[in-house]
């Protein structure tokens, strides 16, 4: 009786424990690796009069709420620009916004399916500027909901003129 009951034991143990093993590969195998491990990164808010903010962050893909914008996903996989949900410029922002005590705000446009960043510590963009988004010094190509980032970048939001 005791040896059936050890042997369930340990193939139960077994079993819990490939299955553990496994499911990062059966999510991979269906086409979904799990990509959006939490990377730090340093965050770099320029404004028209100086720096606002500089910092590391460690951050991911997640929803995100603005007062104008709403809550939406901020993953990557906004615009289908990634199959996966990744840490992503926009996500960082607001990781350092909540985890620092400074305010961000953006409108949500459904057509892009991400934010324009319109307000980081109460400087405001339009009319003849824009909050410009770039990534290691080089601007991205997509919204900043949509591009990956990785462990080490350098993400800046720069207060820019037309």
């Amino acid at each position: 009786m005791r040896q059936t009951i050890a042997r369930r034991s340990t193939i139960a143990t077994f079993a819990l424990a490939l299955a553990l093993a496994a499911s990062p590969a059966v999510a991979e195998a269906q086409g979904k690796p799990n990509t959006n491990k939490a990377v730090k990164v340093t965050v770099t808010v320029q404004g028209p009069d100086g720096l606002l903010f500089k910092g590391k962050v460690n951050t991911k893909g997640h929803d995100v709420t603005t007062a104008t914008g709403g809550t939406h996903k901020c993953d990557g996989t906004n615009g289908g620009a990634n199959p996966s949900k990744v840490p992503t410029p926009t996500a960082a922002l607001d990781d350092a916004a909540r985890k620092k005590g400074f305010t961000w705000d953006g409108t949500w446009y459904a057509s892009f399916d991400d934010f324009s960043v319109d307000t980081i510590k109460n400087v405001s963009s339009g009319g003849a500027a824009y909050w410009s988004i770039a990534v290691n010094g080089t601007p991205t190509p997509v919204g900043g909901c949509q591009f990956k980032i990785n462990a080490g970048d350098q993400v800046s939001f720069t207060w820019t003129s037309f």
